[in-house]
């Protein structure tokens, strides 16, 4: 669970910032400022792991109050104003995020923080708690086939196979179930919205109804999986 800070001196940004982190399960909101000089005395007292920022704010301005931190949390960048995405990179902005939001670039960027945020947090290597897999072994006729879980978009069952779909690639056929994918994927990456399709919820990058958008793909949402998706992500009705 991340805990994240909404800083934006308007009121109506921060409701839509407010409602846009109580849909996502990773997220916990921490409090929200109505200035820089109020976030900085928030940082004293709590633990932050990403703060949604804006700009152009009174007294000290976003860029400003960031570049003040000795050791900042992740942050994403939220303005009305394009012309400050490169001077946003330029101190490791996480993301940057055009006004008005739309939920599904909300969503993707703070899936890239979440990604961030578990790659710094993994058990360290000689301690006792074992690191998750990152990819698995899956053979395709004659070879067998490293697949990181992070390359995968979603799996398509057949009806004695399954196609395994992966970022820039052409997808692959294995004589596997979708039960035992179910069981071996991480449950916090992936999860099945339908009989035949178990996606990465990361990729998701359009909700409409009762189906998801994954690179140019609708994949629709099976009825008797609906509640499942709908607690894993909203806690509100697809």
């Amino acid at each position: 669970m991340m805990r994240c800070l909404i800083v934006d001196d308007e009121p109506l940004a921060q409701q839509v910032m407010v409602e846009f982190t109580g849909r996502v399960p990773f997220l916990e909101l921490a409090g929200k400022c109505s200035s820089a000089t109020e976030a900085l005395e928030l940082l004293r007292t709590e633990q932050i792991d990403l703060i949604f920022l804006d700009i152009h704010m009174p007294r000290l301005s976003g860029l400003d109050f960031i570049s003040s931190l000795l050791h900042p949390p992740q942050f994403i960048l939220v303005t009305a104003y394009s012309e400050y995405a490169l001077q946003g990179f330029n101190v490791n902005a996480t993301d940057y995020l055009m006004k008005p939001v739309p939920f599904e670039r909300f969503l993707k960027a703070v899936s890239k923080a979440y990604e961030i945020y578990r790659l710094r947090n993994k058990t360290a290597p000689g301690n006792n708690e074992v690191l998750p897999e990152k990819y698995m072994m899956v053979k395709s006729g004659y070879q067998t086939i490293k697949i990181q879980f992070d390359g995968i978009l979603y799996i398509e069952g057949l009806k004695d196979y399954v196609k395994i779909f992966t970022e820039g690639k052409k997808a692959i056929l294995s004589l596997l179930t979708m039960k035992g994918l179910t069981e071996t994927l991480p449950s916090d990456q992936f999860i099945r919205i339908h009989k035949s399709y178990i996606v990465a919820i990361h990729r998701i990058t359009t909700i409409s109804r009762n189906r998801v958008m994954i690179g140019e793909k609708w994949i629709p949402v099976g009825e008797n999986y609906r509640d499942i998706f709908r607690n894993k992500l909203f806690n509100k009705p697809v």
